[in-house]
């Protein structure tokens, strides 16, 4: 039945036929066999062209250079490597009244948030100002969104912190420990960047949603946690990150809790998350969150300055260094003892800056939508990074929630970022001196707040009611975060999602199909109660491809189907078993291992005098059938189009 015409075979007496099918047709009209044909051979070039072009280049960048002048092509790849030309050859007045106004309005959210994050990270303050400076300006020239915003980030700041204070203390060897912070970043943005360079951002995807949102929901009780040390005015504090070391340095230490750095805590807290309800319950105010960060470091400032703070036990963060980022590439170390975990660190903080900032990109591009290029968004990351490393700027990606205010603010391009950069570099050189009366306190505030959100327990609760599998997922993610380490529930969150992958690749789904009674379609028993079984046939639908992972257990489920029917069709007393139809339109692709099975399977049910058809193999599956032999083994009157000739063929054979 290999070949190229439309009809291989015609069957003369139409209302013979007919009769002799198992089930009701709905006309008489002479049917036609048709053949399945194989796809026209390529050569060994250009299959490889072709496979290698839709793994690493599914978008297809090129073809905007096609049927261009020399000129054009160079006006378009300046605009491809460097957004800001194809943005801003378009800029005019009447949006940069929108891009400043998000700019100093997300500068307001940024300014506290880093000075916090970076004390998350074990970090100076000042390193988090640094870090709000830099970067944004690399991605407003690379970074393909608009409405990201770019800075430090909660997660990734906790990693950091927690995988490097476990082999350096960054309060006894303060000057090792920024140095390894700067070198962890330079390979996260080496990492991020090769990643969108050699195209190869799918293995970002390993991290599913599911676990995700459980590993960022135990992140996120673990920030928290760790912020209780400042809430509660604690000197003496675990440094370890898990749930029940954090609670019991608490409780242990209960001789140190200071009502006053409590009171203060608590009511800034309340008035931070009253803020954040306000906005939520109500978009249009979204000014009131993000101004709600900056008012409350200003109030809390003023009150500390008037009744002299430091006196009655609130810390301080005393001097910040004035001035622009002091350049830090002298700190990079690429020897020594430290070496290994420089890179290991910047490694897991970069998958999480950079899927962090993948998803938040992707999300506010779809809700105005624009689509952004997930590689170009890797490199811009990495670059940033990398150059950040060199300014004194520790891992950073794009913030969700400076994201969200940055858009409903109303941002147009990633002019923003620039206006915010603008923003903090004023700040750092005119505004400093402003920040040595605020309160410790108000930092951990600031951190609960912001990372409060991250506890998604209606996307948990939705996961539980459409797939247990996620929901499991998603769990174990995050009680591996929250009761053994934050290292330790990331490899969780990875190993499930691989392990999930592996469930779907070696155990595919395979299901009985029937027709739908007037209809020439056959569909999953299962799901459509109204299809019937077609007598003497066993039509199984295959809903994957056949590979060497899956091959021998396909055999022995198939198998195991048979038997089953058998079973059922002995105590029903019906018509033998003399068919089975396997339905190959979801086998996308098959290996050696997956022909050998089935060359198998049809000897195995050869010796029970069970014939074995396959019904619309794919071009590619068709091809290697005909390649290997196997093709010529089931023979041209075991192999057809649709399942539906597949079975009159076979009972007008039976009949005659």
């Amino acid at each position: 039945m290999v070949g190229s015409s439309n009809r291989v075979e015609s069957f003369p007496d139409a209302t013979d036929l007919e009769a002799s099918l198992p089930f009701p047709t709905p006309s008489v009209t002479p049917l036609q066999v048709h053949n399945v044909s194989v796809p026209q051979e390529k050569t060994t070039f250009q299959s490889l062209k072709q496979r290698l072009g839709e793994v690493f280049f599914p978008d297809d960048p090129l073809h905007q250079f096609k049927n261009k002048s020399f000129l054009r092509k160079m006006v378009l790849a300046l605009h491809y490597f460097f957004p800001i030309f194809q943005w801003g050859s378009d800029y005019h007045l009447k949006l940069l009244k929108s891009d400043a106004i998000s700019g100093v309005t997300i500068a307001s959210l940024a300014i506290p948030q880093g000075i916090s994050y970076a004390k998350l990270a074990g970090l100076p303050p000042i390193i988090g100002l640094y870090s709000s400076f830099v970067p944004p300006l690399i991605y407003s020239v690379l970074g393909s969104s608009r409405d990201l915003a770019v800075g430090p980030v909660s997660i990734a700041s906790l990693v950091m912190g927690s995988m490097l204070r476990e082999v350096v203390s960054p309060d006894k060897e303060p000057t090792l420990y920024l140095q390894l912070a700067f070198t962890a970043t330079f390979f996260a943005g080496v990492f991020q960047a090769s990643l969108g360079l050699l195209r190869l951002g799918f293995i970002v995807d390993f991290l599913s949603k599911p676990t995700l949102t459980g590993f960022m929901g135990g992140a996120a009780i673990i920030v928290s946690l760790q912020q209780l040390k400042g809430l509660l005015g604690i000197v003496h504090f675990t440094t370890k990150m898990g749930f029940i070391p954090v609670m019991q340095s608490v409780f242990e230490n209960r001789t140190e809790w200071a009502w006053q750095t409590v009171v203060m805590g608590l009511s800034f807290l309340a008035f931070l998350l009253i803020a954040r309800h306000i906005s939520l319950r109500r978009p249009k105010l979204f000014w009131v969150s993000a101004a709600a960060p900056l008012t409350s470091v200003i109030l809390s400032t003023i009150l500390s300055f008037i009744f002299k703070a430091q006196n009655h036990g609130i810390k301080t963060i005393g001097h910040l260094q004035e001035g622009v980022n002091p350049p830090s590439v002298n700190m990079l170390d690429f020897g020594g003892p430290y070496l290994s975990l420089a890179i290991k660190t910047g490694i897991i903080t970069g998958i999480l800056a950079l899927t962090e900032g993948m998803a938040v990109g992707r999300t506010f591009a779809s809700l105005k939508n624009y689509q952004i290029d997930g590689n170009k968004e890797m490199v811009a990351i990495g670059a940033m990074n990398m150059a950040g490393s060199c300014a004194s700027c520790y891992v950073t990606t794009g913030s969700f929630s400076r994201s969200a205010v940055n858009y409903n603010a109303g941002c147009k391009t990633a002019l923003s970022n620039i206006v915010m950069a603008s923003a903090v570099l004023f700040t750092m050189l005119f505004l400093m001196p402003l920040f040595y009366y605020t309160p410790n306190v108000m930092l951990s505030a600031i951190i609960i707040a912001a990372v409060i959100g991250l506890i998604d327990v209606r996307g948990a609760l939705l996961l539980w009611k459409v797939d247990k599998f996620d929901f499991l997922a998603c769990m174990s993610a995050f009680f591996g975060v929250l009761l053994i380490s934050v290292q330790m529930g990331l490899a969780v969150a990875v190993g499930i999602s691989l392990f999930k992958i592996l469930i779907h690749a070696t155990r595919p789904n395979t299901v009985i199909l029937g027709n739908v009674p007037g209809t020439t379609s056959y569909r999953n028993l299962a799901q459509y109660r109204e299809a019937a079984r077609v007598p003497s046939f066993l039509i199984l639908g295959i809903e994957s491809p056949i590979y060497f992972t899956n091959s021998m257990y396909l055999q022995e489920r198939i198998l195991r189907w048979v038997r089953e029917e058998e079973e059922r069709i002995m105590k029903s007393k019906e018509s033998s078993l003399k068919c089975i139809v396997l339905d190959m339109a979801a086998v996308t692709a098959i290996d050696t291992s997956g022909m050998e099975a089935l060359s198998e399977l049809k000897k195995t049910l050869d010796k029970r005098s069970l014939d074995l058809v396959l019904a619309n193999p794919v071009g590619e599956v068709a091809q290697k059938l005909s390649r290997s032999g196997t093709w010529e083994l089931f023979g041209s009157e075991h192999i057809y189009m649709t399942v539906g000739e597949a079975i009159a063929a076979a009972s007008y054979k039976c009949q005659t």
